[in-house]
């Protein structure tokens, strides 16, 4: 067997609702404040839930010369502003690399269906006539991984899954192993969602799955909570910079983290509900500590799933038990989701890049919104306010419809 090669994280860029860019999503954490507002990107009265986290201040044109943003929906803009970002974050200089060995992994639950939800009106008020000539470019996800690819020129190995919501994690974490295992040296992973269209957003208030907190928009996302009621839908894209560690430290770029480990299964129990004793999930993360050489006691914080929804949360808190047994009440977990809702797709790239900096700030975000544990939530779920922590390695969630789990383990680089 090959060498294993080492996998760092030295770019990081953000399109999320409590801020853009590496700076502005840590400046977002920070402040400790949600995002979540009554909608106002359509009228939400049709439905029972009316909260969502919107992009409000994004334009692809500040990243792209106009007649080529006009050419991308509103999630391929935010996967190629993304990976932009990433790349300046890194200071990669892409005309001196060989772009072959340059890739893109991306993920998204629903791709370009907001666009396609939005077309498909015109189309039945105004004819053919009126439809936007790229829709056929833009509805299909892997747009995102696509336009990265032929906006930088990178010729690498290149894919978007559509994994639901473990689509983001799963990017990485396949994008960590193109590059440990001699297929890459440089590689944008990440995930991008833009599901706020009153279609995409029906489809999980008709199935009740969102939170109906309408009056009090803010403290509607709660995750590991008495008082939840359901996930708040959000929008937004991460993307990392993964490249080899070797040719990192050689060029003097920062390293954020380390990609360690990655896991992934599959409950083959229910399209929506999560098998209820938590094995598969459990099995997700023990499979990522396997891959990273390291045992469950060397996890100081996980960056949870916790979506805010009555079976997700206690669920995910009995695997985490499952997997880390006596450690799991000395162990530190928050979901972020009460600061920018569930961007489905793109919430494990977001959170795995929250993660990459909490261990390269010393400082652990908050799970807002948390009152009164909810029946079978006794972790450290570091309640309202963050923490500053010295963590070594922590592990990040998802979970998504079909059952799919998944976790990457992220290492604090060490200079080592």
């Amino acid at each position: 067997m090959a060498e294993r090669r080492r996998v760092a994280i030295t770019g990081i860029g953000a399109v999320t609702p409590i801020g853009t860019g590496r700076a502005g999503l840590w400046e977002g954490l920070r402040a400790e404040q949600s995002a979540v507002r009554t909608i106002t990107r359509f009228d939400p009265g049709m439905w029972r839930s009316h909260n969502a986290a919107q992009v409000d201040d994004f334009a692809a044109s500040d990243y792209v010369e106009a007649k080529k943003a006009k050419r991308l929906d509103r999630f391929g803009g935010f996967a190629v502003a993304c990976a932009m970002q990433a790349a300046d974050d890194a200071g990669l200089r892409l005309e001196a690399e060989d772009r072959e060995r340059v890739g893109a992994m991306m993920g998204s639950a629903l791709g370009g269906l907001s666009f396609a939800e939005g077309q498909l009106a015109n189309f039945l008020t105004q004819g053919m006539r009126a439809v936007d000539p790229t829709l056929a470019l833009n509805v299909f996800a892997g747009a995102a991984s696509c336009n990265i690819a032929i906006e930088l020129g990178v010729q690498g190995p290149n894919s978007t899954n559509g994994m639901s919501c473990a689509s983001g994690t799963i990017a990485v974490g396949e994008a960590f192993r193109a590059i440990r295992d001699g297929y890459a040296d440089v590689m944008f992973a990440g995930a991008a969602e833009a599901p706020l269209a009153p279609l995409c957003f029906g489809a999980f208030a008709i199935i009740r799955a969102m939170s109906t907190r309408n009056d009090d928009p803010q403290a509607a996302s709660r995750p590991f909570e008495r008082d939840r009621d359901g996930f708040v839908m959000g929008e937004g894209a991460a993307v990392l910079l993964l490249e080899e560690l070797d040719r990192a430290v050689a060029r003097g770029a920062h390293i954020y983290a380390e990609v360690v480990g990655f896991g992934t299964s599959n409950d083959a129990h229910h399209m929506t509900a999560p098998r209820p004793d938590g094995s598969q999930a459990a099995r997700s993360m023990g499979l990522a500590l396997r891959d990273a050489g390291i045992v469950a006691s060397d996890i100081g914080y996980v960056n949870a799933h916790g979506s805010s929804t009555p079976l997700n949360d206690p669920t995910e808190s009995g695997a985490i038990k499952l997997v880390f047994g006596e450690h799991a009440a000395a162990l530190q977990v928050s979901s972020t989701k009460g600061y920018y809702g569930h961007a489905l797709g793109a919430s494990g790239a977001i959170e795995l890049a929250i993660t990459a900096l909490a261990l390269d700030e010393g400082w652990l975000p908050p799970t807002l919104n948390h009152a009164v544990p909810a029946e079978g939530c006794d972790l450290d779920y570091i309640p309202n306010h963050g923490r500053d922590a010295d963590v070594e390695y922590a592990l990040s969630n998802s979970f998504g419809f079909g059952g799919i789990n998944a976790a990457v383990v992220l290492k604090r680089h060490d200079g080592v």
